[in-house]
Order: structure tokens, then sequence, then C-alpha cells
């Protein structure tokens, strides 16, 4: 990062939020898409019934804290291999 002048390091911030947004656009896309069609079942009525409300609601929790342990082990992976390849 040092190596860059400030554009660049401008430009390369902009792609990190680029890709970041476009990643937590992803996970709230498959967040969605899981659960809707886990726990929605009945298209007889316009609102929820409490069943689906409790699915969803646990099948979300469950999603995200599946989506922040596997980023927490990757954020362990890479700073091991960082220190590996630091020796």
């Amino acid at each position: 990062m040092e190596a860059l002048n400030s554009r660049e390091q401008q430009d390369f911030q902009k792609l990190v939020e680029q890709k970041q947004m476009k990643d937590f656009m992803r996970l709230y896309s498959n967040l969605v898409e899981r659960c809707f069609n886990d726990c929605v079942n009945d298209f007889t009525s316009s609102k929820l019934t409490n069943k689906e409300q409790t699915c969803l609601m646990r099948c979300s929790e469950k999603f995200l804290k599946h989506s922040e342990r596997v980023g927490q082990r990757f954020q362990e992976q890479n700073a091991a291999m960082g220190q590996s390849l630091q020796r």
C-alpha cells in the first residue's frame, strides 16, 4: 500500500469498498432466498404466519452466525499463513 501514490490508494480503497458492498449484497441475497424458500409456505395470506415469522428469525440468525464464524476462520487462516510466510 505504501508503494502506491495518493491517487492509486484512493482507487484501491474504492475497489475494496465496491467489493465489500458486492459481498454484502450477495450475503444478503443468499440469506433472503434461503430463508424464504425454507420458511414461507402459505401464500393464501398477505401476512406471515407466526410459524413462518419464527422460522425466518431463526434462519436469519443461524445464517448470520454461520457467516460470521466462516469470516473469523478465514481471518485466522490468513493470519497463520502470514506468520508462516514471515518465517
